[in-house]
C-alpha cells in the first residue's frame, strides 16, 4: 500500500498534478463538453427546424377533419386517432408480457443457460430492421391469421417489435434492486410474489417507465412495418373496436405518403411537428405517472 503524506490533523495530502497531467485532464474535459454541446445543439436544431417548418402549416381544419377528394381538402384527424389507437392497443398487450417475462427471468428462472438464451434472443430481436417485422407481420397476422390489413394487425406487429425493449429495460431495472431488499422481505415472512409486487416492482418503476417511453417512441415513429400491416386508410371509425378491424394509416405513415408520393411537404412538416408534440406530451405524462407512483409507494 502506498504511503501518503499527512498533515497535522491526520488528513491525507494529495500532491498537485503535474503540468502535463493537468493539460491532459483539461483536454479530455474539453472534448466531453464539446460532445455534450454538439449533441444538445443537434437536438435543439432538429426540433427547432421541424417546428419552424411545421407549426405555420398546422390549422384547425387540418387536425379536425378527414381528407376529402370531393372537396379537395386535406385532414389528418383519422390518422391522429389511428396513432393513438395503435399506441393504446400495443401497450395494453406488450406491458403485461414484457414485465412478466422480465420478472420471471430475474426472480424465478433458475436455469442460467435458458436465461442467457432468452437474453441473447431479445438483444438480437432489437437489431432486426423494422421492414422485416412488417413482412413477417403481413404474412402471419394479415394472411395466416386472416386479420386483413387492419389496426389490430399493425398493433400486434409492433408488439413483437417492442417486446424485447420492454423485457430488457425492465430486467436491467429489476437487477438494480439491492439483494438485501429481497432477503429482508423474505426474512419477515413475506411470500415471493408479495415481495415482488410490493417491493421489487415499485423500486424499479423508473426502468419500467423508461421502457414505456422507448416503446412509445418506436410506435409513434414506425412506418415501414405499418405500411404492410395497418395500411393507409383515412376513415374515421365510430370507436376503437370498429377501428381495430379496418385499415388505418398512422401519422408517420401519412408523413411518408404526403412527402414522397404526393409532394405535400408543408403537410408533411405539419405532421412531423404534431408527432414531436405528441411524443413530448406522452413523455411528460409518463414522467408524471412515474412521480405519482413513486410517491404512492
Amino acid at each position: 500500500m502506498a504511503n501518503y503524506e499527512r498533515d497535522e490533523t491526520g488528513k491525507i495530502v494529495i500532491p498537485p498534478l503535474s503540468k502535463g497531467r493537468r493539460a491532459y485532464d483539461l483536454l479530455i474535459k474539453g472534448f466531453l463538453y464539446l460532445a455534450a454541446l454538439i449533441t444538445c445543439a443537434l437536438l435543439v436544431g432538429l426540433i427547432g427546424y421541424i417546428f419552424y417548418r411545421g407549426l405555420p402549416n398546422i390549422t384547425w381544419e387540418l387536425v379536425s377533419t378527414a381528407p376529402s377528394a370531393l372537396k379537395d381538402t386535406i385532414g389528418i384527424l383519422p390518422n391522429l386517432l389511428n396513432t393513438l389507437y395503435i399506441i393504446l392497443i400495443s401497450l395494453l398487450i406488450v406491458l403485461p408480457l414484457g414485465i412478466g417475462a422480465a420478472v420471471y427471468l430475474t426472480e424465478y428462472a433458475t436455469n442460467r443457460r435458458l436465461v442467457w438464451l432468452i437474453e441473447f434472443t431479445t438483444e438480437t430481436l432489437t437489431g432486426i430492421p423494422s421492414i422485416i417485422y412488417g413482412l413477417v407481420g403481413m404474412l402471419f397476422f394479415v394472411q395466416f391469421c386472416n386479420l386483413q390489413t387492419s389496426i389490430l394487425a399493425g398493433a400486434l406487429t409492433l408488439v413483437v417489435m417492442i417486446l424485447p425493449t420492454i423485457v430488457r429495460t425492465t430486467q436491467e431495472s429489476l437487477k438494480t434492486v439491492p439483494e438485501s431488499y429481497r432477503e429482508g422481505a423474505l426474512g419477515l415472512g413475506a411470500t415471493k410474489w408479495y415481495m415482488i409486487r410490493t417491493i421489487i416492482l415499485p423500486s424499479s418503476i423508473d426502468g419500467i417507465v423508461t421502457g414505456c417511453i422507448l416503446a412509445v417512441g418506436r410506435i409513434v415513429g414506425e412506418s415501414a412495418a405499418l405500411l404492410f400491416t395497418a395500411g393507409i386508410g383515412s376513415i374515421i371509425a365510430k370507436n376503437i373496436f370498429a377501428a381495430m378491424s379496418r385499415s388505418g394509416g398512422t401519422l408517420s405513415v401519412m408523413l411518408y405518403v404526403y412527402a414522397f408520393e404526393r409532394g405535400e411537404f408543408g403537410v408533411a412538416f405539419a405532421i412531423a411537428a404534431i408527432l414531436m408534440i405528441l411524443v413530448l406530451c406522452i413523455n411528460f405524462a409518463a414522467k408524471l405517472v412515474n412521480r405519482k407512483l413513486k410517491n404512492k409507494f
